[in-house]
C-alpha cells in the first residue's frame, strides 16, 4: 500500500510538472508575442518625429547674375564650403582673380533633386560673365544648396533631431569601421553574438571591472530605440529576445541604416544630436560625405560615450579614443598603416563652437513661429 501510495503521489508530481510547463510556455510565448508586436509597430513605417526644416533662399547663378566673385565666396563659405586644390569631392572651391571653380552639392530642391557637379564662374565687378561646366560647356544655372536656418520641432519636450541617411550614402569607411569597433560578427549574428558574449564576460573578469561589451549592432539599437538606460538582468533578457525578433522580421542593412540614424552622439542645448548624418555638422559644419578618416575615427569613436569622448570638452581622451579606432581599423584591412598613420597626425579637427540652440537666426525662427501659429490652426 505505501508503495502504491508513493507511485501515486509521483504520478501527481510529474503530471503537476508538465502543467507548469506547459503554463511557462505559454506565458513565455504571449510574453514573446507581445515583445514581437512591439518591435514591429514601432520599426515599421516612420521610426521617428522629424523637426520641419527650414532653409533660406538658395543661390542661383547664371551669366548676368548681379553677383560679385567676393559675394560669391561669402556666400560659399557660409554653406560650408571648404578652399581646395583637389575638387574631385563636392563642397570645395579654389578662387583665382575673377574666377571660381567649385564642387557644388547635391540637394532635393522643391521641384526635383539635383546631383553635385564641377562648375566654373567668372566675374567682371559685379557680375557673373561666364558659367560653364569643366570641359568649358556653357550652362545656363547653378542653383547651390540653400543655407539652413533651423528647425520646428514637434515635441518640444522630446527634442530628438537627426539627417536621415540611406545606407548607400553613408561613406564606405564610416561602415566599415563602425562594423569593425562595434560589431565585426555584424553579417554572421542573428542578433546576439554568444562568442562576443563570452569574450567579454572572459576580459571584464580578468580587469575585475567591467572593460567590454558584448553586445551587437542589434542590440544596441534595440536599447536606444526601445528601451530604457536602466541595467537589469530583465532588461538584457528583453534586450537579447528582441533583438533575435528584429533579425527575423527584418534584414542586416535595413537594421544598420537604422542604427547610422538612431545612434546617440551628443547634445547641443535642449537638442539631443541622433545619427551620424547630424553629427558631423554638429562637430565639423560640414556633410558626412566630406568628412576624411581622421573624422570618421572620431565619430565611430564617439559611439563609446559621446560625453566621456566629447572632442570639445575632453580632447585628450577623444584623441585617444580616435587613435584605438584606427588601430582597430588598421587591425580588420579596413585602412592601411600608411593611412592610419597619417591620419594619427592630424588634429581633431572640431569646429571650435558647437550650435547654439535650435538655430544661429532665433529672431527670425520666432517670427516665423508666431506667423504659423497665426496664420494655421494648432
Amino acid at each position: 500500500m505505501a508503495a502504491s501510495g508513493g507511485k501515486r503521489a509521483k504520478r501527481r508530481r510529474s503530471v503537476l510538472g508538465r502543467r507548469i510547463a506547459i503554463v511557462a510556455v505559454v506565458l513565455f510565448a504571449a510574453y514573446v508575442s507581445w515583445l514581437n508586436a512591439t518591435v514591429l509597430s514601432q520599426f515599421e513605417g516612420k521610426k521617428w518625429s522629424l523637426p520641419a526644416r527650414v532653409y533660406a533662399r538658395p543661390l542661383e547663378l547664371y551669366v548676368g547674375a548681379p553677383y560679385s566673385r567676393d559675394r560669391v565666396l561669402r556666400e560659399l563659405k557660409l554653406l560650408g564650403y571648404r578652399k581646395r586644390q583637389d575638387l574631385t569631392k563636392p563642397g570645395g572651391y579654389r578662387a583665382a582673380k575673377r574666377a571660381i571653380a567649385v564642387h557644388k552639392r547635391g540637394f532635393d530642391f522643391w521641384d526635383g533633386a539635383e546631383a553635385d557637379r564641377q562648375i566654373y564662374l567668372e566675374f567682371n565687378d559685379s557680375v557673373v560673365t561666364r558659367l560653364a561646366a569643366p570641359d568649358r560647356r556653357p550652362l545656363e544655372v547653378a542653383r547651390f544648396e540653400p543655407l539652413y536656418i533651423g528647425g520646428i520641432y514637434p515635441k518640444r519636450a522630446e527634442a530628438e533631431d537627426r539627417i536621415l541617411l540611406r545606407l548607400d550614402e553613408a561613406p564606405k569607411l564610416l561602415v566599415y569601421g563602425l562594423l569593425s569597433v562595434e560589431d565585426r560578427r555584424f553579417y554572421r549574428h542573428g542578433g546576439v553574438s554568444v562568442p562576443d558574449i563570452l569574450r567579454a564576460a572572459l576580459s571584464n573578469l580578468r580587469a575585475g571591472r567591467r572593460v567590454q561589451g558584448g553586445s551587437t549592432l542589434t542590440q544596441q539599437l534595440i536599447k536606444n530605440f526601445y528601451l530604457s538606460g536602466e541595467r537589469t538582468i530583465k532588461r538584457k533578457i528583453n534586450e537579447a529576445l528582441m533583438a533575435l525578433l528584429l533579425e527575423l522580421h527584418y534584414d542586416k542593412d535595413e537594421i544598420l541604416q537604422a542604427y547610422l540614424n538612431e545612434i546617440y552622439l551628443g547634445q547641443a542645448g535642449a537638442r539631443a544630436v541622433h545619427g551620424f548624418g547630424l553629427a558631423s555638422y554638429f562637430y565639423f559644419e560640414r556633410p558626412l560625405n566630406e568628412l576624411d578618416l581622421p573624422k570618421i575615427a572620431l565619430l565611430v569613436g564617439m559611439v563609446k560615450g559621446p560625453s566621456v569622448y566629447n572632442p570639445r570638452r575632453n580632447p585628450r581622451q577623444a584623441l585617444r579614443r580616435r587613435n584605438t579606432v584606427l588601430d582597430v581599423m588598421l587591425r580588420s584591412g579596413v585602412i592601411s598603416a600608411a593611412q592610419a598613420a597619417a591620419a594619427k597626425r592630424a588634429d581633431l579637427g572640431v569646429a571650435r563652437q558647437a550650435p547654439s540652440g535650435n538655430s544661429r537666426y532665433p529672431a527670425f525662427m520666432e517670427l516665423l513661429k508666431k506667423q504659423l501659429r497665426r496664420d494655421y490652426q494648432q
